[in-house]
């Protein structure tokens, strides 16, 4: 049985854009699914397919969903990805949205279905949108580091090449993917601060979408993720603002970061890559080994 699931071919996408967004060790702050959801709503985005997950995911982990229909049918809710297309006929091209808890079996079965639909729908480049925790302050502009499969993409945009090595999720795997099958590809990360990394983080979200216009020419109206992410800054500071060791805390952080511009953030070093791994699993209850 094919995992991709048709309700219709979407007509007229003009060289269009995937961007995939998946939750787990990739999505700090729930940045990256913010992101997502946030160009969706901006494009009245409608989905058209989806993938089954039953092969990818441990179904003890990622449970299926009991929901009632009318108030009386029970319903099965199964894992999937969702895939929608967004139009921008203002933009030189359009936008495919990919959005996905991660998988957790047979990720190089699930790229290539991933693969094989953007070639299906005649897409010029992957996008994959994540956030990693970091050392930064909250006060400050949110780096957003990258990196893309084509070395020329990568001097076109600015992107430093990634010396990570190390434990990698679902991105790591598509982008290896992509490049082996020529496919165009970028990853963007927002750095997301360590400290408030329990609560979702518009702010981070907002740069992530602010850096994804720059990369597709396709302007979004992020007007809700601005106003969540003011007012999420003023929740952080009202919080620290009587809890002194934070408060200290937060200033030798604002003090290492200096004056340096987002635009001059490298990608995240192998050990601070692998020190957010050991956070990740520990906020979840394992030992990290």
């Amino acid at each position: 049985m094919q995992p991709v699931n048709w309700s219709r071919r979407p007509d007229g996408l003009r060289a269009p854009v995937m961007v995939c967004a998946f939750g787990g060790w990739n999505d700090a702050g729930d940045s990256a699914s913010d992101a997502l959801a946030a160009v969706s709503d901006a494009f009245s985005a409608t989905s058209f397919a989806t993938i089954d997950l039953e092969p990818f995911v441990d179904l003890r982990e990622t449970r299926p969903i009991v929901r009632l229909v009318d108030g009386e049918t029970r319903e099965i809710v199964w894992p999937e990805s969702n895939i929608l297309s967004a139009y921008a006929p203002r933009a030189p091209r359009d936008l495919v949205l990919l959005q996905s808890p991660e998988p957790a079996l047979h990720w190089r079965a699930y790229c290539a279905t991933v693969i094989e639909l953007a070639e299906a729908l005649n897409c010029s480049m992957v996008v994959t949108l994540g956030g990693f925790l970091a050392d930064v302050p909250h006060t400050r502009p949110v780096p957003v580091a990258g990196s893309a499969t084509d070395e020329e993409l990568s001097e076109k945009l600015g992107l430093v090449p990634s010396n990570y090595q190390g434990p990698t999720g679902i991105t790591g795997v598509l982008h290896a993917a992509c490049a082996a099958a020529d496919m165009p590809s970028v990853s963007l990360w927002a750095a997301v601060p360590h400290y408030i990394a329990t609560m979702a983080n518009p702010k981070a979200s907002l740069a992530l979408v602010r850096k994804l216009e720059s990369l597709t020419g396709v302007i979004v109206d992020a007007a809700p993720l601005e106003r969540a992410a003011a007012e999420q800054e003023h929740q952080v500071e009202l919080a620290i603002e009587h809890d002194s060791d934070m408060r200290t805390f937060v200033e030798q952080l604002e003090e290492a970061v200096g004056e340096q511009e987002p635009e001059q953030e490298e990608i995240p070093s192998g050990d601070a890559i692998a020190r957010d791994v050991q956070r990740f699993l520990r906020q979840q209850g394992t030992d990290g080994s």
